[in-house]
């Protein structure tokens, strides 16, 4: 991963966005969790997409909703969305909030699977269509998430 500072400020390069980006602790979490699906867990970069964008419609209705940005999507060769993946600091501790916040983007994404993420804690949450859900510590390699699909 590249650095550096420009204007007083710490960026990263972002390969999936092409542009340097400001450093902050939960971009470094999120740079190096994608770096390591990469490289270690065998995902295809080119099927991640970072800070994915869309409307998430209101709950009360009437109104287009919010615009919010995903962390990163992971999605299969047929370009649906597989994962989608949460990150933050390593100082802030993945709580219910977070599954919340997750589950939440999920109602546009409609994914199998969650990966929430903070540097020294993963939990990774296989969606099951009968509403109940199955927790993990550890988020697997590509192939391995293509099979329990």
């Amino acid at each position: 991963m590249r650095t550096r500072l420009y204007n007083g400020k710490e960026q990263i390069f972002c390969a999936w966005r092409h542009r340097w980006v400001r450093l902050t602790p939960e971009e470094w979490v999120r740079q190096q969790l994608l770096h390591r699906m990469v490289e270690q867990l065998g995902y295809p970069a080119s099927l991640i997409a970072v800070e994915v964008a869309f409307h998430l419609p209101s709950l009360q209705g009437g109104d287009e909703g919010r615009l919010i940005r995903c962390d990163a999507v992971v999605y299969d060769a047929s370009l649906q969305p597989l994962l989608l993946i949460e990150c933050k600091a390593e100082t802030v501790p993945l709580t219910q909030k977070t599954l919340d916040q997750a589950i939440t983007y999920n109602r546009k994404l409609n994914v199998p699977f969650l990966l929430l993420h903070n540097g020294p804690q993963s939990i990774f949450v296989t969606l099951n269509p009968d509403g109940t859900n199955h927790y993990a510590q550890r988020c697997p390699g590509y192939t391995d998430l293509l099979r329990c699909e």
